[in-house]
């Protein structure tokens, strides 16, 4: 037992131990905002970086004793493979739907638990806390910060007076998903006097930016079946 658990042996398992938990606290993040690689994956990742720059260092230490001829050792080649392997696990997150890209900030919060990994492998437990304290700084409070430079949303609504025996609401929901326009409250006037015309009118009341095409969003609002007619702001 005494000759399994040497020095080296404690050494590894702190860097794996250390590695999981900084991997897994980033992972948590992810977790709790429901992102498709959450807790698990980042771990896995972490450890598994870790694991491979423990290798790279402790691995063959025998082989290179017996074989002093052989040409010189490079460990940082095996972390090299890491980085550009975890870059294919980090694109399986990325989802493209329509003109926007989701889960860019997952993919790249996998690259860097695999960084982290690394660097606690190689012993630089300094470099891999502060840098799982930055990314989690970055997580829970710079999303804000990024808010501030995009164009700044504003609330819009848009009426919609719809013929009452089509089922078209559902299908004006998805249309906007489709569009990925945010519907942040919808409200429905059922008890107005057009109501006995077999006629409805819903309010959406979405999160509009400059970004956004009201001109393309009004056509396929008119084009939906049921739609009688849209009334919507244009923002001057």
């Amino acid at each position: 037992m005494d000759a399994f658990m040497s020095q080296e042996s404690y050494i590894i398992m702190a860097r794996i131990l250390s590695a999981a938990c900084l991997a897994g606290l980033i992972g948590a993040e992810r977790e709790y905002k429901r992102h498709p690689a959450g807790f698990r994956t980042h771990l896995l990742v972490g450890t598994g970086a870790c694991l491979a720059m423990v290798m790279a260092l402790f691995g063959f230490q025998s082989y290179l004793e017996e074989n002093p001829g052989v040409s010189a050792y490079d460990p940082s080649r095996l972390a090299s493979y890491v980085i550009s392997g975890v870059g294919f696990l980090g694109a399986g997150t990325i989802i493209v739907q329509g003109v926007s890209i989701k889960g860019l900030t997952t993919a790249a919060s996998i690259w860097v638990v695999a960084a982290i990994g690394l660097a606690a492998g190689a012993g630089m437990y300094f470099a891999a806390i502060l840098t799982t304290v930055v990314v989690l700084l970055s997580l829970f409070f710079l999303n804000n910060i990024e808010r501030f430079f995009r164009s700044s949303p504003r609330d819009e609504k848009i009426e919609v007076m719809l013929d009452n025996q089509y089922a078209a609401l559902s299908e004006i929901v998805e249309m906007f998903e489709k569009e990925n326009v945010l519907v942040k409250k919808v409200t429905g006037s059922a008890d107005n006097t057009e109501q006995q015309e077999r006629k409805i009118s819903f309010v959406f009341h979405i999160e509009g930016s400059n970004q956004m095409n009201r001109t393309h969003l009004y056509d396929q609002l008119v084009k939906t079946k049921g739609v009688l007619e849209v009334e919507m702001t244009l923002p001057s």
